[in-house]
């Protein structure tokens, strides 16, 4: 990882820290996404820390379209490549799981685990290519369940946990189309689960139980990040480092244009 340019979102905290720690270790150029400054400066703090160089911090609220092409903007306009973009940042919804709507009037897990990453993708491609062989990890989650792609946010009898998994279920199909179309470009995409349960925060927020560590979910990750082994490994979901079958849905291959025509349709609502 000696020198090459890795964008992580959501770099302050859980997961994306862990990477960000260990790939400035392992002498990446970093490019950190957050949104809350005293995090950044912390993490900020810590990879120079462990690596010696102080990475690139682009504050950004990625529940805003707007502020994720601003992220991009500012990405392309500071550096000449991206070796690796890794789609971590995420939530799950408010403690009390109501529904909350994004800026832009879009359901928010919806906005933040799906709308957001396929933007992001989307607008630095061009950068990616340019920078091939180069790498998408998207992180997504074995909880998924299947997208009603006539009403895939619907406002009724809403549950936050089943609205997470659909957008984790809708990021992994939205690699599969990435990937298909990006064949013979040298830019590989992939998805997996890092781990079950991490001892993140939004794990604890849940009420939930850790089961697993923050080091196991980097482990994966990083595996994908940059194994040689993986270089031509393309449009897979794995589940830690096992290759694995994503919900039925996203082998779908109908399912997945409609998917990115409603996701293109809401962008453009977005952002113009």
């Amino acid at each position: 990882m000696v020198d090459r340019t890795v964008l992580i979102t959501g770099a302050t905290d859980g997961l994306g820290r862990e990477l960000a720690v260990r790939l400035g270790a392992a002498g990446a150029r970093l490019i950190l996404h957050g949104r809350n400054p005293d995090r950044a400066a912390a993490v900020a703090a810590e990879v120079t820390a462990a690596s010696g160089h102080a990475p690139l911090i682009i504050l950004a609220d990625l529940s805003r379209l707007a502020d994720v092409d601003r992220l991009a903007d500012e990405i392309i306009a500071r550096t000449s490549r991206l070796d690796v973009l890794v789609n971590n940042a995420g939530t799950g919804g408010r403690p009390d799981g109501k529904r909350e709507l994004s800026a832009d009037g879009n359901e928010l897990l919806w906005a933040v685990n799906h709308l957001a990453p396929y933007r992001l993708t989307r607008r630095l491609l061009p950068l990616l290519q340019a920078s091939a062989p180069a790498r998408v990890v998207n992180v997504a989650s074995a909880g998924q369940q299947e997208i009603d792609l006539d009403d895939p946010t619907p406002e009724h009898d809403y549950d936050a946990y089943t609205a997470y998994c659909r957008a984790k279920l809708a990021m992994i199909m939205a690699t599969i189309e990435y990937a298909a179309d990006l064949d013979g470009t040298g830019v590989t995409v992939n998805a997996l689960h890092p781990a079950t349960l991490m001892a993140t925060t939004m794990v604890r927020e849940s009420g939930a139980t850790a089961i697993s560590t923050v080091a196991e979910g980097a482990d994966a990750t990083l595996r994908l990040i940059c194994d040689p082994g993986l270089s031509q490994m393309t449009g897979q979901y794995f589940n830690g480092t096992r290759q694995s079958h994503p919900h039925a849905q996203a082998h779908d291959p109908k399912a997945r244009r409609r998917l990115l025509e409603i996701s293109d349709t809401e962008v453009i609502s977005a952002v113009g």
